[in-house]
């Protein structure tokens, strides 16, 4: 298993030539990954609490729970009701969070072609939707009546969208090729 400067010196040594970089700092970096997901109109505590734990065991932390910015009648929601649940990771958990989207998470999705590089916005960032939290191993397949969806976003320290697509490659992201 590489270590972190490993893994940046091979970084550095692979996008060199296409951006021009003299110093492996000048490589992108992931710097957080924000996992979330919205609870909607649910409004059984057992459901809720199931979700909470679902996505805790997926990522290994505790989900802070997110309320409303402000109210909207016609959706019955008032200001600062919980609309969904939101864990951000960084350092270990974050590349071993990484590493099981890449290799186990992805495979084991239905009809996966790989992820649009268009999802990449001009940040650097990319925002992956998955519809079934199932595709995860840490979750029990026999209730396959509470499946939700989660979203993650990736934050990486590229400049540029055209950066960020090579970085997220280079790591191993199955992006779609255009």
């Amino acid at each position: 298993m590489q270590t972190y400067v490993e893994r940046q010196k091979a970084t550095f040594d692979s996008l060199k030539g296409s951006f021009g970089y003299k110093n492996p700092m000048q490589t992108p970096k992931v710097t957080k990954i924000i996992v979330s997901t919205g609870i909607g109109k649910i409004s059984d505590p057992k459901k809720v609490e199931l979700i909470q734990d679902r996505i805790a065991r997926i990522t290994g932390q505790k989900a802070a729970p997110r309320g409303a910015k402000k109210s909207v009648a016609s959706f019955k929601v008032r200001e600062g009701d919980i609309v969904g649940y939101q864990i951000t990771l960084r350092g270990e958990r974050m590349r071993d969070f990484l590493d099981k989207l890449i290799h186990i998470a992805f495979p084991r999705t239905r009809d996966f072609r790989g992820l649009n590089p268009a999802s990449i916005d001009e940040l650097g960032n990319i925002t992956i939707g998955i519809k079934e939290h199932t595709i995860f191993p840490e979750t029990s397949d026999e209730d396959q009546r509470d499946v939700f969806g989660l979203s993650v976003t990736i934050v990486t320290t590229a400049k540029s969208k055209k950066e960020a697509e090579a970085y997220l490659r280079h790591i191993g992201l199955p992006l779609k090729t255009a």
